[in-house]
């Protein structure tokens, strides 16, 4: 095999290397929005938690609708945290399979210049051979122009 059938491969490998990466940066940002809206959740609930301003007259209903409010913010805080803990094995699983393309590439790219140099060397060794045989008949025509 020679270096330049291995060229295709690497192209194929670099392709699927960038679009790896174009997914990982989707998942990244995607896992940022998550985080700010489990912290936008949070400090939410943190807002409406804070106690009525004292003095001011607050009804039973008024103490049920919020318990069931900071419930439901709490139902919103423990989804969203089970969506970034999925976000976060998406991620895990992104970059693995990014840092195996990149090996792959990097392996089909050492394996070419390996081949490269074989190359190189045979065709060094080639030249060498023909310099050779020009050297050898250079020196036996001076050879035989020199004998009577």
């Amino acid at each position: 095999m020679n270096s330049k059938r291995l060229a295709p491969l690497i192209r194929r490998a670099e392709s699927r290397e960038d679009a790896l990466a174009k997914e990982l940066a989707k998942r990244v940002q995607a896992h940022q929005q998550q985080a700010q809206r489990l912290g936008d959740l949070e400090r939410f609930r943190g807002e409406y938690e804070a106690p009525p301003v004292p003095g001011t007259a607050v009804s039973a209903s008024q103490l049920l609708n919020r318990a069931a409010f900071l419930a439901k913010i709490d139902d919103a805080v423990v989804t969203q945290q089970k969506h970034i803990a999925t976000s976060e094995e998406a991620l895990a699983i992104e970059r693995t399979r990014l840092l195996l393309a990149s090996r792959d590439k990097l392996v089909l790219e050492k394996l070419a210049a390996s081949y490269r140099s074989v190359e190189l060397k045979a065709e060094e060794r080639r030249d060498q051979s023909v310099l050779d045989d020009l050297g050898a008949r250079a020196h036996r025509e001076r050879q035989t122009k020199d004998t009577p």
